[in-house]
């Protein structure tokens, strides 16, 4: 069986594997509006939003006496006081303290651990859970995309200023205290639901899961009790949009595709695996594979980094800790450059900017476009879409640390070199900078 380190070496190396991926953006296999995508983004800001998270992500549930140790001995996060009914995001590292990708746990009960993300720290886990010696048994249940089957379980959210009352309507009396990352359960009319406290949004409110065959009912429970409330589903088109509001860098490239410490696991790795097909794309072409690479200080998770156990990477990364990194920050994109980008579209041959998709403009998996001043390379810009909450174009970004001001002004190069890459998603096109002034958050009325 073919496996990422023969596909590496048969496309040439790893930067040309990834350039001419075959996959294009990460795909949200809902519906792409059940009204339209405006409004629905609004929704999560004014009213309250219905998110439907069941086909996206892949769970990969670790069960045994060794679930814990095996996690804290990948987590770069503290595992004391882990435990039944707890959450966790797991931030997992290469043997250099380079990001591998990050999820969320979710401990159902004691020794057994529910993961949910994409699929890069998800398959680290399991990996070693079927390599290192450890007492666990791990099954996958994948992402729909690649699961002919149907998902265990559902999994959706409901976030904004109403959301509260609606659980209280659908719960009929009180909620259960639920602390910030620990889940809970409550009823929604006559299902049981378990539910873990985060604000992907921004917002209040609860995401929740249970069997897959419950899920028409609770949504249909929760569309009626949230119609005079103005509760809105969210289709495929705005949830790809919600990441670049809350901040969550999802979109990097694991650092596994370099290394002999790593080369184990690249021949473990199936050539259908989601690091064999993951597609690159943006103006940032590095040299070298290295270079795509990120820490977690550039996503700005040096908070919850814990040294207080072992775990792999963890050497390196305590060394980093003294040293500059970039930081994370918005772009929000000036309104002329963006109309110029559109009206290039009645431009001839590839005299046309590359075509920017509305709302979300990433078009490859992992997409880092330059971020330049006065020609000098000073951050890379990932997740970018348009937000109808600040009727205008932002981006997430990187920037280094010595170059960091927030309202200065920066040049984002939009298009890829030499017209395009070999990526059949990508049409042929000419570059263009697009100006953008740096923030600290997209919303000015943000406190955090």
């Amino acid at each position: 069986m073919a496996h990422l380190e023969d596909q590496i070496r048969e496309a040439g190396g790893p930067l040309a594997l990834l350039r001419g991926g075959r996959s294009g953006a990460y795909p949200f296999p809902i519906r792409a509006e059940f009204t339209n995508w405006r409004d629905e983004q609004e929704s999560w800001r004014t009213t309250a939003a219905l998110m439907d998270l069941s086909h996206h992500m892949t769970d990969l549930t670790v069960e045994g006496p060794d679930c814990y140790r095996l996690l804290s001995e990948l987590g770069a996060n503290s595992f004391e006081g882990f435990g039944p009914m707890q959450a966790k995001q797991f931030i997992a590292v290469n043997h250099d303290g380079y990001m591998i990708g990050d999820c969320i746990l979710f401990c159902l009960a004691d020794h057994l651990v529910r993961i949910v993300g994409r699929p890069p720290a998800l398959n680290w886990v399991q990996f070693h859970a079927e390599t290192g010696g450890y007492d666990v048994t791990v099954r996958r249940d994948e992402r729909t995309a690649q699961n002919p089957h149907g998902r265990e379980f559902y999994r959706l959210q409901l976030q904004g200023p109403y959301a509260a009352r609606i659980f209280e309507d659908v719960n009929g009396g009180p909620m259960p205290d639920i602390p910030f990352f620990t889940m809970g359960r409550f009823h929604i009319g006559k299902y049981e639901v378990t539910a873990l406290n985060h604000r992907m949004s921004g917002f209040p409110g609860l995401e929740f899961f249970g069997p897959y065959a419950d899920l028409d009912g609770i949504r249909d429970t929760l569309l009626e009790a949230g119609a005079p409330y103005g509760i809105r589903q969210i289709g495929g088109r705005a949830y790809a949009s919600v990441a670049t509001e809350s901040g969550w860098i999802a979109s990097t490239v694991p650092a596994v595709y370099s290394g002999e410490s790593m080369k184990p696991y690249r021949e473990w790795l199936g050539a259908r695996s989601f690091e064999a097909n993951l597609s690159t794309g943006g103006s940032f072409v590095p040299d070298r594979i290295d270079d795509y690479y990120v820490t977690p200080y550039d996503l700005g998770y040096g908070h919850i980094l814990k040294f207080d156990h072992p775990f792999i990477g963890r050497e390196p990364l305590e060394r980093m800790r003294g040293r500059k990194h970039r930081r994370k920050a918005w772009l929000s994109w000036h309104r002329d450059d963006v109309a110029r980008v559109y009206a290039s579209m009645y431009e001839e041959g590839d005299r046309r900017f590359k075509y920017i998709e509305t709302p979300a403009a990433f078009y490859s998996a992992s997409q880092f476009d330059r971020v330049e001043s006065d020609g000098r390379l000073i951050g890379l810009s990932t997740l970018c879409s348009y937000s109808s909450n600040v009727r205008g174009w932002i981006s997430v970004c990187m920037i280094d640390a010595d170059e960091l001001g927030y309202g200065r002004e920066v040049d984002l190069v939009w298009g890829e070199p030499n017209g395009g890459s070999a990526n059949p998603t990508v049409e042929r096109h000419a570059q263009t900078v697009i100006r953008a002034t740096i923030s600290r958050r997209p919303f000015a009325s943000d406190k955090r």
